[in-house]
């Protein structure tokens, strides 16, 4: 019976070598679907944060255009007020011409010359 019992050990020894080589070679068969599977969710990951990374640089795309579309209309705004103070600040200096014009023909004409009621009434 030693001798069957040694046979026995040798056969399990064999055996638990050959299911250790088994279970090496199911890891490696197992361990390229896992790879290939963690592989596709993270280029499903990747398509993901690349189509979520396309939206917000669309997104920022369009705001910087209005942002710019904004400051030109400011610009031009800003440069519309100012040539309205010019026009403004000449027709104060021609209204300013004009009623000193006035008053001096008013002085000048005898029409528009102040009476004195006082005076002639006496």
């Amino acid at each position: 019976m030693d001798g069957s019992s040694k046979e026995e050990e040798e056969d399990s020894t064999f055996t638990n070598i050959s299911l250790a080589d088994d279970t090496d070679q199911s890891s490696r068969i197992l361990y390229p679907r896992s790879q290939s599977l963690l592989s596709k969710m993270m280029n499903a990951d990747m398509d993901a944060v690349d189509a979520e990374n396309q939206v917000e640089l669309e997104e920022k795309t369009r705001l910087i255009n209005q942002v710019l579309e904004l400051q030109h209309t400011l610009e031009d705004l800003s440069a519309r007020v100012d040539a309205v103070k010019e026009e403004n600040l000449k027709l104060k200096s021609e209204n300013q011409v004009l009623g000193q014009y006035i008053e001096n023909l008013m002085s000048a004409s005898s029409v528009f010359q102040t009476t004195d009621t006082k005076s002639k009434r006496k």
